[in-house]
């Protein structure tokens, strides 16, 4: 997992909730960065969720809540360090429907090695989208987050549903209806 995504995360902890807090989970945690991270580095997906297990503890938020709320947060970095992504579109169902062949490329020229999700899409209109995201790790709520900031950079609504295709949360149906 690319240490961006780390790095982000421990400031939007403290921007929350101190760095107090910040320490209490990197300590509570059997991290090997240490909690030690660089934002081109790459780390193991482990050291995330014990972080945000630990957060969630402490808080008494729920991980898949925990991880909506860094979806939010993680846009808007998106959204001031690479304008030009956003730029691209005009509608949020034309932009998330494609993340597969041009928001991921563009991921991928940064960051080489990033082990990204999949988004396949099955159904697309105007007005709608059926996609099914598939990973190893289950961040489907961080997905769920970014579209929902995506509508909202776009001065839209749209009601989402999400259907976990396996238990454990790494094959997701998004069905995406615009209001």
């Amino acid at each position: 997992m690319k240490g961006i995504l780390f790095t982000e995360f421990l400031d939007l902890v403290e921007d929350k909730y101190g760095l107090e807090m910040v320490d209490k989970i990197i300590t509570s945690s059997k991290l090997e960065s240490e909690g030690v991270y660089t934002a081109v580095g790459t780390y193991e997906f482990s050291e995330m969720l014990q972080l945000l297990q630990h957060l969630s503890t402490n808080t008494g938020i729920s991980i898949d809540d925990l991880l909506l709320v860094y979806a939010e947060h993680f846009f808007d970095v998106l959204k001031q360090n690479y304008p030009e992504l956003l730029a691209a579109y005009k509608d949020p169902v034309e932009m998330l429907a494609s993340i597969e062949n041009h928001i991921h490329v563009e991921v991928k020229k940064i960051y080489p090695d990033a082990e990204l999700p999949t988004f396949d899409v099955l159904k697309k209109t105007k007005k709608s989208l059926v996609m099914i995201y598939k990973s190893s790790r289950a961040m489907h709520h961080f997905g769920l987050g970014l579209m929902n900031k995506t509508f909202e950079h776009f001065n839209a609504t749209a009601d989402i549903v999400v259907e976990k295709l396996r238990d454990d949360g790494t094959e997701v149906k998004f069905v995406i209806n615009k209001n």
